[in-house]
């Protein structure tokens, strides 16, 4: 009897202290934000904005960790097996959170294993090419890429990723050939475009645009339902003559699955405060972007309603992968 009363207040005292521990979260402990691309692409730049805001909220430093690799794969898995205790973040986004459920035929990571937070920003897509480029237009870009397939070439932060998916789209529905380009983020693959390396990019806005203002690339169409108002001239790609091209990428914060609900909330006021602060909103809207900050359970029906819409493009262009 003695004994089992003795389990009994261990139990409790152990489940007292588990308690504890979450209410007093985060506890002396650095928090990590897995970006899985290279530096200087959106998921790149979205949680470095975020994490300056979200340390001054919890009154705890966060590292920006990027997992480079595979479509975000690696990152992502890394995120998907780290402990579910608010410490380990993820800046996920369309790619390995969405298309790649369909994209590939086996994943080292599942939807279930995910308890989203909110999202962080989404923007529009930007059809763009080298301004040396002697093309002007979205036009022009097809009738150079008409005269000889065989040496052409888009590049993309990756493989699965929306710069990848928008340029085959791009293929699609302009009947063009072009070679796919992945690098390990959206950091190198601009780097690679002003290199010249490639004919033309559909990258994510806010990662090319310090390269379209400072004039070194030239954006043709982005593919918003509507312009972009840090770049006004630039047509969409309906007005450019190329329909039912709209693409929105979106960046948002992921824990791994079983983190406590009290946490999950702690982490979603914390990054919707951020992103409510009026220097992130200017900062966003600079890059061509908008601000997120819905609920955990409103970024879980978008993410769901976002892997059921890639599905359906991936299965049209029968681009299965193997993983």
């Amino acid at each position: 009897m003695a004994s089992t009363r003795g389990r009994w207040l261990a139990g409790a005292v152990l489940l007292g202290a588990a308690h504890l521990a979450q209410a007093a979260w985060p506890n002396d402990h650095p928090i990590t934000i897995i970006v899985p691309a290279a530096p200087g692409g959106t998921t790149d730049i979205a949680a470095r904005l975020l994490a300056e805001k979200m340390t001054a909220a919890l009154g705890q430093s966060i590292i920006v960790e990027n997992r480079a690799g595979a479509a975000g794969i690696i990152g992502t898995q890394t995120a998907a097996r780290a402990a579910p205790d608010g410490y380990t973040l993820i800046m996920g986004n369309i790619g390995p959170n969405a298309i790649n459920y369909s994209l590939y035929k086996t994943l080292p990571y599942k939807a279930s294993d995910f308890a989203p937070v909110t999202l962080v920003i989404s923007v529009p897509n930007v059809l763009e090419v080298n301004a040396a480029q002697p093309v002007k237009t979205a036009a022009e870009l097809v009738t150079l890429l008409k005269q000889d397939p065989s040496k052409r070439s888009f590049g993309s932060s990756g493989t699965g990723q929306s710069p990848h998916m928008s340029g085959e789209l791009f293929k699609q529905r302009t009947g063009v050939e072009a070679t796919h380009v992945p690098y390990k983020g959206a950091g190198p693959a601009v780097a690679a475009l002003l290199a010249n390396q490639f004919t033309f990019m559909i990258d994510n806005l806010p990662s090319s645009m310090p390269s379209i203002k400072a004039g070194k690339l030239r954006a043709l169409a982005v593919t918003g339902e509507k312009r972009s108002p840090e770049l006004p001239d630039v047509p969409t790609m309906k007005e450019a003559g190329i329909d039912n091209m709209v693409v929105t990428a979106w960046f948002g914060l992921l824990a791994p699955a079983g983190t406590p609900a009290p946490v999950i909330d702690k982490l979603y006021q914390a990054a919707r405060q951020g992103l409510s602060s009026p220097d992130i909103v200017k900062k966003f809207h600079e890059l061509g972007g908008e601000p997120g900050g819905n609920t955990p359970a409103e970024f879980g029906a978008f993410i769901d309603q976002q892997r059921t819409l890639w599905e359906q493009t991936v299965k049209a262009a029968g681009m299965y992968k193997e993983q």
